[in-house]
């Protein structure tokens, strides 16, 4: 039965082997086994039967601003459902915690897109506020500001926004 649930620690070495077989052929972006534990909190996991099947997560980048991240699933359970109930229990996250927008990059534009998420350009904050998210550390915030300094470093994927 899937069990749709936040993921603990002990979840860790499931969505590092969901993370690595998706970026090794370039379709995610590798990420440090530190980096996972230190955004655990982020992770929304699905499991079945005791297996972790599906992650993905919600990381904090402004006070109405969020970005949908490493969302995967195991491929032999692609079409099934799986990724939706993910995506839809980081959505409703997003509601709770009070962001009204939620970004992501992705190649996956139709899947995305049947949750409501746009393409878009530029970045879509007022100045104050770009000047504020210049300061972070976090290559996730710099590919959403579209800095040329994290061009050579990403995959060619596609900017999409669903307003809450």
């Amino acid at each position: 039965m899937l069990q749709i649930r936040p993921a603990k620690t002990s979840d860790v070495k499931a969505i590092r082997e969901l993370v690595d077989a998706y970026a090794a052929p370039g379709q995610m972006l590798a990420k440090e086994t530190v980096t996972l534990f230190e955004s655990v909190q982020e992770f929304t996991v699905a499991e079945i039967d005791g297996v972790i099947v599906g992650c993905g997560a919600l990381h904090i980048l402004w006070e109405d601003l969020a970005e949908v991240r490493t969302v995967a699933v195991k491929e032999e359970l692609h079409r099934q459902g799986i990724g939706h109930q993910i995506l839809q229990r980081i959505i409703e996250r997003a509601r709770e915690i009070g962001v009204s927008r939620i970004f992501c990059l992705t190649f996956q534009t139709q899947f995305f897109g049947k949750h409501g998420f746009q393409e878009i350009e530029g970045t879509p904050v007022a100045a104050d506020v770009y000047q504020e998210l210049l300061r972070s550390y976090d290559a996730g915030t710099a590919e959403f500001l579209d800095l040329e300094s994290v061009k050579p470093n990403t995959l060619g994927n596609t900017r999409m926004l669903l307003t809450l």
